[in-house]
């Protein structure tokens, strides 16, 4: 996707297709497991140029560097919205091969350095091999902004959506917002970190998008077929965390809720996310270690 509104501003998108993922059989319903689609997005004036969310793999992130290389510009900065390892694993890869500064809001490098931590049990396992080494190398910028030729670029805090301490990246002269997991479009959320059942802060997080009043969202995990209208994305994301919470209450199994998901919204891609969110939400009905559990459900 190439969206080039104004000559000396514009912003590109590349969709990386969903990875297969290693471990357990296939899903409830006969589909292989196979991760989201990844959406990494190019910021760039006439000359230079940032990078928001790179992806999870070696192989993306060649791919991701050589559509970087072709834009001829000259990559300054790698963002990252969240520490969720598929948004950042390769950043470090990138950074070297053009010289970039990581960056990202403090709050999002603590998550970070969670996942890191985490590669041992849960992302090698799921991709052995595929991932290069991931130091956590990203600082904060002051007041969490940065200008591109001359154009502001702020990297908002909005606090929890599908991982605490969730950032978007807003770009008033483009009216953008590269919005990491905070809206999705046309592809199942992530909710497992929402075992607890309570979407009310992820509806906080996206109404404080709403209130920058974009007209063009970008997220980071799509339909690479649909566009990036921010009214619609909006719309859509509310109402998929309603029809989540009305599955959440009626139905008393991981089972039934995957079902009812997959029947209400048969075209979203991301099935296997899905089913990892039923598997998080349900066992945490059970108790037990919360990280545990959700390791769990990635994993079984």
């Amino acid at each position: 996707m190439s969206t080039h509104p104004n000559p000396d501003i514009g912003y590109d998108v590349f969709v990386a297709d969903p990875l297969p993922m290693s471990g357990p059989g296939p899903l409830p319903d006969g589909q292989p497991r196979a991760f989201q689609p990844l959406a990494v997005t190019l910021i760039h004036g006439r000359h230079d140029a940032v990078l928001v969310d790179p992806p999870l793999t070696r192989e993306q992130a060649d791919a991701v560097g050589d559509w970087i290389e072709a834009s001829g510009r000259r990559l300054t900065h790698i963002v990252a919205t969240h520490g969720h390892g598929d948004h950042w694993f390769t950043a470090g890869t990138l950074a070297e091969r053009f010289g970039a500064q990581v960056v990202a809001s403090a709050g999002a490098i603590t998550r970070m350095h969670d996942n890191a931590y985490a590669r041992e049990v849960l992302w090698d396992v799921l991709w052995p091999d595929q991932i290069p080494p991931s130091p956590v190398t990203a600082v904060t910028l002051p007041g969490n902004r940065l200008t591109l030729e001359g154009h502001d670029i702020g990297i908002v805090d909005v606090g929890h959506a599908d991982s605490d301490d969730s950032a978007v990246v807003h770009v008033p002269d483009l009216g953008l917002v590269v919005a990491g997991d905070v809206l999705y479009n046309g592809v199942h959320m992530y909710l497992a970190e929402s075992a607890d059942g309570d979407l009310a802060p992820w509806r906080k997080a996206i109404d404080t998008v709403a209130a920058l009043e974009p007209r063009r969202i970008v997220a980071s995990h799509q339909n690479k077929k649909l566009d990036d209208d921010a009214a619609r994305l909006i719309a859509e994301t509310r109402q998929y965390l309603d029809d989540a919470e009305t599955a959440l209450a009626t139905h008393e199994t991981p089972e039934g809720f995957f079902d009812a998901m997959l029947t209400r919204y048969p075209e979203h891609l991301g099935p296997t996310v899905l089913w990892i969110s039923s598997r998080a939400l349900y066992l945490a009905r059970e108790g037990g270690d919360p990280v545990r559990n959700l390791v769990e459900a990635w994993r079984t």
